[in-house]
């Protein structure tokens, strides 16, 4: 993605300004620490599909859901 259209784009959460950590697939809010994904070249900024970043602004991999908290929700 052409890195003008990046810097006209913000966060949806906190509209403060996003990066691009390297060639990645994610633009990136230090901000929030939240990751948006870069699909097929276009961002998807919605807030549901970030993804938590850590320090060095890279994705953390998703939780997985423990059984005992699976076994809350069904009750």
């Amino acid at each position: 993605m052409d890195t003008r259209l990046i810097d006209l784009l913000v966060c949806p959460v906190c509209k403060g300004p996003l990066q691009r950590p390297a060639p990645g697939t994610h633009l990136v809010c230090a901000a929030d620490r939240l990751g948006f994904p870069i699909r097929d070249g276009i961002p998807v900024m919605l807030e549901n599909e970030a993804v938590t970043v850590d320090d060095q602004l890279q994705p953390l991999p998703p939780t997985q859901p423990t059984p005992a908290s699976n076994a809350a929700e069904g009750a």
